[in-house]
């Protein structure tokens, strides 16, 4: 995927706010912002970095459910810390399992927790929040510490003996292998093949790809250039942003805000179970290989351009499905589920490899379009990948509907009075 930026904890911070100054909804949605400040400034790939934002928001949710019992029991007994700040929950969980998973930004991490506890009262209130937050990192660090993450690499690079290929390592070969959050297996919903070569499918895609995607294109628009540049990113905070529209929107309540980041970041995180699953099962060609090689695929349509590169650097993992394609999926899946039939809010988020630039979307299905659009202008993806990888996104976030979103609508009951803060 796309590039990590090189912005500082700081900066990055502050190009996200700028993007919901004067939208502060509640200590989720803010340590939101923290965090994905602290795991962008960690130099994590995006799969990584997307596993990270899931145990950490699943936590959250635990602590806050912990404390406001809203929703159904879960790691946690719901509502067993009645009484607690909710606000130091949240903190709490984040400084705990922030801290397990990214030891070297312990300071960043602690000096946000200090910050936040130095706005609430200090007191039996502080302190049962606190324990919460810890209570429910270790619950869900312990459900995941056996989720693959961290099993060795096992690639084997193609080439004959004694013959040079470059020597980079693929990204997260071992992500098939892992434990994942709502699907079956890494493979539930693994895809047909790509085009075979000898398709009118497969000269489409290559034609359209060579066309608008190269780093010089008489073809692509500078709009489209400028989606190009915006979705090169591709850290967590890009989509939270997005979800932020939603978790920000007026009457929210703590708890379903908490619950929705766990929705969204579980969905993510599967999806980058299965969509590596499939790179890796099926192993096809980047666009800049296949334009370079484009005598070799037997088929007659497609014309070989022995100079063509990409507008973006090449992500390092095989093409086939795309991984934005099925996040941007995922992501929208959710949030059509928690709008609703009503009105779809304007959705806008802020990409760093746009220099801070803000876009937004006035329906889901818009916003999901332009991220797979982006990946053919920016040459790293086939038109096929990016609609097979919306499908399994659907398909994905589905599962998180299913397992979260629906269960929270049906349970939430009568409104209860606010925790202490």
């Amino acid at each position: 995927m796309g590039k990590t930026s090189k912005l500082t904890v700081r900066a990055f911070a502050l190009v996200l706010a700028a993007g919901a100054a004067g939208a502060r909804a509640d200590a989720v949605t803010d340590w939101d912002l923290t965090s994905g400040a602290i795991i962008a400034d960690s130099r994590l790939g995006t799969p990584p970095a997307i596993r990270v934002t899931a145990l950490v928001h699943t936590a959250v949710y635990e602590a806050v459910n912990a404390v406001t019992g809203r929703h159904p029991a879960g790691l946690l007994p719901a509502g067993r810390a009645a009484g607690a700040s909710v606000d130091a929950a949240v903190a709490a969980a984040h400084r705990a399992t922030l801290k397990r998973l990214l030891p070297a930004q312990q300071a960043a991490i602690e000096a946000a927790y200090q910050a936040a506890l130095s706005k609430i009262a200090d007191g039996p209130a502080r302190d049962a929040g606190v324990a919460a937050g810890e209570g429910a990192a270790d619950a869900v660090l312990a459900l995941r510490a056996d989720d693959g993450a961290g099993a060795p690499h096992a690639y084997r690079p193609h080439t004959t003996a004694g013959a040079y290929v470059p020597t980079a390592t693929p990204a997260v070969p071992q992500w098939q292998q892992r434990k994942p959050w709502l699907m079956a297996s890494p493979g539930q919903f693994r895809p047909g093949p790509p085009p075979a070569l000898d398709s009118d499918a497969w000269a489409r895609d290559y034609d359209e790809v060579r066309a608008l995607g190269g780093r010089v294109s008489a073809r692509r628009t500078p709009e489209q250039t400028g989606i190009a540049r915006f979705w090169e990113y591709s850290l967590p905070p890009i989509y939270h942003g997005v979800v932020r529209s939603v978790a920000r929107l007026p009457g929210r309540e703590i708890t379903r805000n908490a619950r929705l980041y766990a929705a969204v970041t579980q969905a993510m995180d599967d999806a980058m179970i299965g969509v590596f699953d499939a790179k890796y099962r099926y192993n096809f060609w980047r666009p800049v290989t296949a334009i370079r090689n484009g005598d070799l695929d037997g088929h007659d349509a497609t014309e070989r351009d022995a100079s063509w590169v990409p507008l973006i650097d090449v992500p390092m993992h095989p093409e086939y499905p795309s991984a934005h394609s099925i996040l941007a999926s995922a992501v929208g899946t959710v949030l059509r589920a928690e709008t609703g039939a009503g009105k779809t809010p304007v959705l806008a988020t802020t990409s760093p490899t746009a220099k801070g630039a803000s876009r937004n979307w006035t329906s889901i299905d818009d916003f999901v379009r332009e991220v797979s659009d982006a990946r053919v202008y920016e040459g790293v993806h086939f038109r096929t990948s990016t609609d097979v990888g919306v499908e399994m996104g659907k398909q994905i976030g589905g599962l998180a509907v299913s397992r979260h979103l629906r269960e929270t609508q049906a349970s939430a009951g009568p409104s209860i009075p606010a925790p202490a803060r």
